[in-house]
């Protein structure tokens, strides 16, 4: 099938005169036969196609299979943006306590204003504290104290009605610690567990990653209820950090390779759904629970069912296939189809065997060997570091506008979940590619709209960086779902790992540029940035529909495939193309270019249609049949370019 586009395409057009139709139908009508036979030259060699067909497409362990990721999706979500609840401001103030061994009896309304100064406004000083004298408490009272020093045994805070983090560890006056490097922290965090998990998934499998992820959420998500101190609450959020991208990796991974078709964007959007459950399941703990400590106690319960995973989580069989484990594929495969109430024919799976008889083997060093995957890498890296920047960039403008915690996350949170299932509907009707390309247009609008809108009017700014935020929101979903659909099997986390990094540097990029430059730069910054990545993702193959590549020999026949469409389109452009062609051709090139199953036993010749004949991995030749014109393909050895010449009618 390496034959023909442009032997094909230069005989016919130099060949039919005939008038009545134009020629342009006609080339539109070779191209949909040719891209038919490559269809069908990648589909023999991904058997899962059919046994998958087999199992049940969307059945029983498919529901249950999607049903698995909604606990732990809201948990990731709980774990993420907990920060944002425990470090409330609080007013503190000196503890002067020893002034109650003179009168235990005395208020404290009474005890600061006897023990703190006062500023100018009469309000109370929150880091300072009157010296404690040897006197008695009516010389005190009669004479007040004048000397002042910083507070010598730690702070009170009459006005909380919550314990945080800040009044837990008081860090206050001098040992306050900004947001943004807890919140950098646990971004690179996840940078580092997006590369760990993304290697251990291709290495060990998805299923043990997976198990090591929640494993990971319960230790250092539950654990962080004990901390002592505050540099043990960074260790333990870094380690969560790590847990959560990791699982969002492996789980997605494994989602993508039990599930075909548009089954598969359905289960990934639903999934990032409960993504959204889980931060209204936050803030609901959040503002009922008095204590921090408390809140990740409560919040950390639901983890511990996860440990039954051990015995219901399957193994991806693309992956066991891609390390040679073609019995345990097999196994996983009849399980499936067992719970589906379905049979796979002995014939079919007798035909899953390895790619090229040998185990395929990949490392993270063929993402810089391989020109397409390379390119592949680097183009979803821009528009994940975009995307990322762009969104913790508009959340971090809703708090400068004074906008509350619980509405930063409220809104967003609850726009979330028909931002994504509306990118339903944008994956099906328009595909992968255009759905990414109408987010970033839609981001790229709403930052350019901010740009010039009155800094006066505050509630329309804040209506258009929601708006901005829904659009991206949307946006994660699709490009979480399209990177995995390019990536082949033997190295798919890895590059959803690599291009995570990416995401966690967008998000730590925009952290730094946002406290440091003016106010309108970083949204600017946004605009620009999605403009790139649309042009940027112009460079993609689109996905939907189909086959997923599994080895790096079918992800680089892709990217032939896909060049050698580009340059047939162009030679076409550049050559004198008929003006019309017979009524009859023009009506029969594709009904009778119908290509028959490639292997032996569906091989028949009771039609016309192509005739292939192969012994091992040779084809002997192909004969295509269009009325008036027969064309036969010679082979002239492996690896090189098919001649092709005209048969008798």
């Amino acid at each position: 099938l390496k034959v023909s586009s442009n032997y094909l395409t230069k005989y016919v057009s130099g060949s039919s005169n005939s008038p009545g139709t134009s020629g342009s139908s006609y080339s539109c009508s070779l191209d949909a036969v040719l891209r038919r036979l490559r269809a069908m030259d990648t589909k023999k060699d991904d058997k899962f196609a059919d046994v998958l067909d087999a199992v049940g497409e969307f059945g029983t362990f498919q529901w249950r299979l999607i049903v698995l990721t909604f606990i732990p999706n809201i948990m990731s979500s709980f774990f993420m943006f907990a920060d944002h609840f425990v470090f409330s401001e609080e007013k503190p103030y000196c503890n002067t306590s020893w002034i109650l061994a003179l009168d235990p009896n005395l208020s404290e309304a009474e005890q600061m204003n006897l023990t703190l100064p006062r500023a100018h406004n009469g309000s109370f000083l929150t880091c300072l504290m009157y010296l404690p004298v040897s006197w008695d408490l009516e010389s005190i009272i009669q004479f007040g104290l004048n000397i002042t020093d910083p507070c010598e045994d730690g702070w009170i805070y009459p006005e909380s009605k919550r314990r945080s983090l800040i009044s837990e560890f008081d860090l206050v006056c001098g040992k306050e610690l900004d947001k943004e490097t807890v919140q950098t922290m646990f971004m690179t965090g996840q940078l580092i567990g997006s590369l760990i998990f993304g290697l251990l998934s291709d290495k060990l499998g998805r299923y043990p990653t997976i198990l090591l992820s929640l494993l990971g959420l319960m230790f250092f998500g539950f654990g962080t209820a004990f901390v002592n101190s505050f540099h043990q609450y960074l260790f333990f959020r870094f380690g969560v950090s790590q847990a959560v991208m990791g699982y969002a990796i492996v789980s997605l991974t494994l989602v993508t390779e039990w599930l075909v078709g548009e089954h598969r964007a359905h289960a990934v959007i639903l999934e990032h759904c409960f993504f959204s459950v889980g931060i209204m399941f936050l803030m609901g703990l959040a503002y009922n629970l008095p204590h921090w400590r408390m809140l990740f106690l409560v919040g950390a319960v639901p983890v511990f069912p996860l440990i039954s995973y051990i015995w219901i989580l399957p193994e991806s069989p693309r992956w066991l296939m891609m390390k040679g484990k073609v019995k345990e594929a097999k196994e996983v495969l009849c399980y499936a189809a067992e719970v589906n109430k379905k049979t796979i024919p002995l014939s079919l799976l007798e035909e899953l065997q390895l790619p090229g008889k040998k185990v395929t083997k990949a490392s993270v060093l063929d993402f810089y060997s391989n020109r397409y995957l390379c390119k592949v890498t680097f183009v979803m890296g821009c528009v994940w570091l975009t995307i990322s920047y762009s969104y913790f960039t508009l959340s971090l403008k809703l708090r400068d506008f004074g906008v509350s915690i619980h509405f930063r996350q409220a809104i967003p949170g609850i726009l979330e979940v028909p931002a994504r299932l509306c990118s339903i509907i944008l994956l099906e009707q328009i595909g992968r590619k255009w759905s990414l390309a109408v987010i970033l247009i839609q981001t790229a609008f709403m930052c350019f709209l901010t740009l010039f809108l009155p800094q006066g009017l505050k509630s329309a700014i804040i209506l258009v960086l929601v708006l901005g935020q829904f659009s991206l929101a949307t946006s994660v979903s699709v490009v979480f779902l399209y990177t995995a659909e390019l990536f082949p099997t033997i190295v798919r986390s890895t590059g959803l790992g690599l291009v995570s990094l990416a995401s966690s540097g967008g998000a730590i990029l925009s952290l730094t540029i946002i406290s440091q430059l003016p106010a309108l730069l970083p949204i600017f910054l946004c605009f620009i940035s999605s403009i790139a990545a649309l042009c940027f993702s112009a460079l993609l193959p689109e996905t939907q529909n189909q086959l997923l590549s599994d080895s790096m020999e079918q992800f680089s026949r892709k990217d032939s495939l896909q060049h050698s469409d580009s340059s047939v389109k162009k030679r076409r452009t550049d050559e004198d193309t008929p003006d019309d062609m017979s009524e009859e051709v023009a009506k029969n090139t594709i009904p009778n270019a119908q290509v028959l199953r490639m292997d032996s036993n569906y091989y028949s010749n009771t039609r016309p249609g192509p005739r292939l004949s192969r012994v091992g991995d040779e084809w002997l030749g192909m004969r295509l049949w269009i009325p008036g014109h027969e064309f036969q393909a010679q082979p002239s050895g492996r690896g090189q370019d098919q001649s092709c010449s005209e048969a008798s009618p």
